[in-house]
């Protein structure tokens, strides 16, 4: 399941309320952070960006795997939490593509675009930090990569231990 994020960027065209982002006031989300609703929470862009603790919380308790789509702040943040969380860390095939890409969406002015690109290198030096690195140079490429990455991490002795107890318990009993 994706997560859905709170933010304080204003609704761009197409947007939809708790569909793409949770929109809530500057002061609403630093009341929220009082209270410790997120469980990360960071700046990006001139806006603030958070996770809501009790809706992961509450699909990861039911089984679920979770997606949460964030800047290293706050995977950084997640990894310090859950230490058994997979990161994934998505780059674009290049500059000039990611560029192309953000004027292309047509969702912010030139000037957003040019801060964004002056930021994109700085964000992306971090991506050693993650387990994972996907290239988004094919869309459909990028998403089989990633679906391989939750397959396999699915696979995993301790995964299949959490969710198979019983049977594996079965077929590993003395007789």
């Amino acid at each position: 399941m994706l997560s859905i994020s709170h933010t304080t960027r204003p609704m761009r065209p197409g947007d939809e309320d708790s569909l793409d982002y949770h929109f809530v006031s500057v002061d609403t989300f630093h009341d929220m952070v009082g209270q410790q609703l997120f469980l990360e929470h960071a700046e990006v862009f001139e806006h603030y960006y958070g996770t809501s603790r009790s809706a992961v919380l509450e699909t990861i308790n039911n089984g679920q795997d979770v997606v949460l789509e964030i800047d290293w702040q706050g995977a950084r943040q997640i990894r310090q939490m859950f230490v058994e969380a997979v990161s994934i860390y998505i780059l674009p095939p290049s500059m000039s593509e990611l560029e192309r890409r953000l004027f292309d969406r047509n969702q912010d002015s030139e000037t957003v675009i040019v801060r964004r690109m002056e930021q994109a290198k700085a964000e992306m030096l971090h991506f050693h930090e993650f387990d994972y690195t996907v290239i988004n140079d094919n869309f459909e490429q990028a998403l089989s990569e990633l679906q391989a990455i939750v397959v396999a991490h699915r696979q995993k002795t301790a995964q299949q231990v959490q969710i198979r107890q019983k049977l594996l318990a079965e077929l590993t009993q003395s007789s």
